[in-house]
């Protein structure tokens, strides 16, 4: 813990008074904010990007900006009314319906933006995958939502395995068809074809809005789901966090695919009425690009993660001074702890303090922040924003005092929590206890009531591009080269600052495959073809058995054991 404090920069920010907040706060009020009537029915597109498109002093204002090679493209809240609705029309005339799920295999694009806006405006259930993804990480989501259809495009689509393809519905091409299956259907203009009169379909709160994956550690990834509800959550988030006004320009520089940038590239902004930045770039989270981006979509509020940051160090102290960034105002960070190096290089050079800030997908929106009106502490994640109650637990689930190391949990109960895990109601009921959701994260609290996080209990992994992915993905992986019997995956702690993890697979190999150098190389090539491209396994140790207990659990705390050359203990005598 760092004892440093740094005072609060916006005393005026639109959450001033965070004890009194706290005291009074209901989420009912931010319902009501919303015009959110609790006897009829909700959809988010009704209460975000139609209700900003319906007021004549709101509707021609920016809701998108595309930005690529110092071009922009701006879209007012009225056109993405009429878009999300021509879309709407589009995916219905082809077959999806309210309920369905359409997986989205994009890189970020309007495209991407467009389909998730129509879904839910549609009442269709979208499900965001990365363009990075590997051909076995997509077999496994397709085989489990098993989607009605794919969104895609032509430089992508021979990464869907070609048996899951042919049993969609309907493959939909943002461009011209390969051709290459006889269910696709090419996006083009159509949509621009059909009436802009497709209104919201009003569902209940729970209902389905997006399905995002994360990796489970030893068992298979799990689809969590989120409902239309979240809006109220997100909504009042993203005021008190991103400090979100009614001028603001706010570029959050995640993937869509990354529930990160599914909530605060799209789903905040729209609701909170400001412009959202994408980078359209090969590289959006290059040096460069992120100075460029900045300046020319004259951006105020920048949510961004410790590892672009970084970039920004490496490429010299005399890059920000060449261009004009005093519009900014905000700098928010998230997707791993933000070092005391990154922070103060961002105060010294771009004139602001970076808050931090800890949520993850299960959670659907951020639970614990620096906020703007509170001091910050370098190195502690913030604190609970009001309506969120946090906690440090012991193994038996009791609270413990001020500066004790436990796992972090959240009293359930708030507006964007996930309503399910995809076909797995016994899996998402382990995440509570006691009603307190457990988060699987280390954390401490002091004394004060700022978080520390201090890592993850499930040995969770993080790619160069934020993507979190678990060792059971490895490991099933690893088992598909034909000289491998068995594998675990652990994490060497890796890069601090960026999250990025450093990994180390032990393998024991089939009868007759003996170990040598070569097969080494060609199991971790034979991985990084088949998992994702981002995906690097920094050693592979040979050994003849695992460490399981007798019901057969992997035992990865023995693998680490053995890693730092203490004892293991015997492995067959353990209990799960």
């Amino acid at each position: 813990m760092i004892k440093a404090r740094i005072p609060a920069h916006n005393s005026h920010a639109n959450l001033s008074g965070y004890v009194a907040a706290r005291r009074s706060f209901k989420w009912s009020n931010a319902a009501a904010e919303l015009g959110i009537n609790s006897d009829a029915g909700v959809n988010i597109i009704a209460q975000s990007i139609d209700k900003w498109a319906a007021r004549p002093d709101t509707a021609g204002q920016p809701a998108m900006i595309f930005h690529k090679g110092g071009h922009t493209d701006i879209y007012t809240f009225l056109q993405m009314r009429d878009i999300s609705a021509r879309w709407a029309g589009f995916f219905v005339k082809n077959g999806l319906e309210a309920g369905d799920c359409l997986m989205i295999f994009l890189p970020p694009c309007r495209a991407f933006f467009f389909a998730m806006a129509a879904c839910a405006r549609a009442g269709i259930v979208f499900c965001p995958v990365f363009a990075s993804s590997g051909y076995s990480e997509l077999e496994s989501r397709l085989a489990d939502i098993a989607p009605k259809a794919v969104l895609t495009d032509p430089g992508l689509v021979e990464m869907i395995p070609p048996e899951r393809a042919a049993a969609l519905k309907t493959l939909f091409l943002t461009t011209d068809a390969p051709g290459l299956y006889d269910n696709e259907i090419v996006v083009g203009d159509g949509p621009a074809s059909l009436p802009a009169d497709f209104s919201p379909r009003l569902v209940t709160p729970g209902t389905a809005l997006y399905v995002v994956y994360t990796s489970g550690s030893t068992r298979p990834p799990k689809g969590i789901i989120h409902g239309h509800g979240d809006m109220v959550g997100i909504y009042a988030s993203a005021k008190w966090v991103l400090d979100l006004k009614a001028d603001d320009v706010l570029w959050t520089d995640a993937d869509p695919a990354w529930v990160t940038g599914t909530v605060y590239a799209a789903l905040a902004p729209w609701l909170c009425g400001v412009a959202s930045v994408v980078s359209e770039a090969p590289a959006p989270s290059s040096a460069v690009n992120a100075y460029r981006t900045l300046e020319a979509c004259r951006v105020t509020v920048w949510y961004t993660t410790p590892n672009t940051i970084r970039g920004l160090m490496e490429a010299g102290e005399d890059l920000p001074g060449r261009y004009n960034l005093d519009a900014l105002r905000h700098i928010v960070t998230v997707g791993a702890p933000l070092m005391p190096d990154p922070f103060y290089w961002v105060r010294k050079h771009l004139g602001l303090s970076p808050h931090d800030n800890w949520w993850m997908s299960e959670t659907g929106m951020i639970c614990i922040a620096n906020l703007p009106c509170l001091d910050i502490k370098p190195g502690a994640i913030g604190k609970p924003l009001p309506g969120i109650e946090a906690a440090v637990l012991d193994d038996s689930g009791w609270e413990l005092p001020a500066l004790s190391i436990g796992q972090l949990a959240l009293k359930s109960g708030w507006p964007a929590m996930m309503v399910g895990l995809w076909g797995d109601r016994a899996r998402y009921e382990g995440h509570f206890q006691n009603n307190w959701f457990l988060t699987g994260d280390i954390a401490l609290q002091d004394e004060e009531g700022y978080f520390y996080h201090q890592g993850r209990l499930d040995d969770i992994l993080k790619t160069r591009e934020n993507r979190a992915i678990g060792p059971f993905e490895i490991e099933q992986a690893l088992c598909g080269h034909p000289a491998v019997a068995e594998a675990a995956v652990i994490a060497r702690g890796g890069d601090r600052d960026t999250g990025t993890s450093s990994i180390k697979a032990f393998v024991t190999l089939k009868p007759g495959n003996p170990a040598s150098s070569r097969l080494n190389r060609e199991i971790r090539m034979f991985l990084k073809a088949g998992v994702a491209p981002d995906i690097d396994v920094d050693e592979i140790t040979f050994t003849e058995k695992l460490p399981r207990t007798r019901n057969g659990k992997l035992l990865r705390r023995v693998l680490r054991a053995w890693e730092l050359g203490l004892p293991g203990g015997d492995a067959v005598s353990m209990e799960d």
